[in-house]
């Protein structure tokens, strides 16, 4: 069994779904999600920086990294920047002394001095202690309005990675896999009717399937169209 991964006492926690297994990698973040899966490897990038769009998956990719540390029994923080960008950037203190920090919704601390000063030193003792770094923004470094020079410097250092969105069949591709993982038979046309009548954002939609488990076991009904829209009122 595997530890739980390091967390804040702040309330901030990891999704038991947001893993490697559960995550769809479409042909264009393949190369992504192997590097992601193999940072802490000896010989591998420390440093892995990914961007993209709100719902393009980045959250659940940072989270699915430090469950795979967790199983490899390495210890690993994750800091949503969203959430906790409020704060004093005190929870950076010490942090080298993890093997993985994963650091989501960067933009919302950039431009504040107190925060990028503590980022650019974090890094170094990161650095310095040979322990990896995984950031995530909706921007690439470059156009980050980053005011602190020796921060934006240390941003373009490693590999940068597009999280490129997805289309409708990849889409229906991530929702078979969710179900799948979940135990449920999720045919083609009723994968379609659900993202076309649901949210446009993935997670949304991972969340409709979890009502529709819930159901379906209650039901001990097969996912039908009638079925979804008796299930989800719609």
């Amino acid at each position: 069994m595997s530890r739980v991964p390091a967390q804040l006492p702040l309330g901030v926690g990891l999704r038991d779904d947001a893993t490697f297994n559960n995550y769809y990698a479409s042909s264009a973040n393949a190369s992504l999600v192997d590097h992601l899966s193999h940072q802490l490897m000896a010989g591998s990038e420390p440093f892995l920086y990914l961007w993209g769009a709100p719902g393009s998956g980045r959250s659940h990719l940072l989270q699915a990294a430090c469950h795979a540390a967790s199983d490899q029994d390495k210890r690993a923080l994750y800091l949503p920047l969203a959430d906790l960008g409020h704060f004093p950037p005190l929870m950076l203190e010490d942090i080298e002394r993890l093997d993985l920090v994963a650091i989501d919704d960067l933009e919302y601390v950039i431009g504040r001095k107190r925060w990028e000063e503590a980022l650019f030193h974090a890094f170094n003792r990161l650095r310095d202690a040979g322990k990896a770094l995984l950031i995530a923004a909706n921007k690439p470094p470059r156009h980050l309005e980053v005011a602190l020079p020796d921060l934006a410097s240390r941003l373009a250092w490693g590999v940068t990675f597009h999280l490129h969105p997805m289309d409708d069949s990849d889409r229906l591709a991530a929702l078979k896999l969710r179900a799948n993982v979940r135990g449920m038979q999720l045919p083609d046309d009723v994968g379609r009717y659900i993202m076309h009548r649901g949210p446009r954002e993935l997670g949304e939609l991972c969340r409709a399937l979890e009502t529709l488990d819930q159901a379906s076991l209650s039901a001990k009904r097969k996912l039908t169209i009638p079925f979804v829209k008796s299930a989800l009122n719609w």
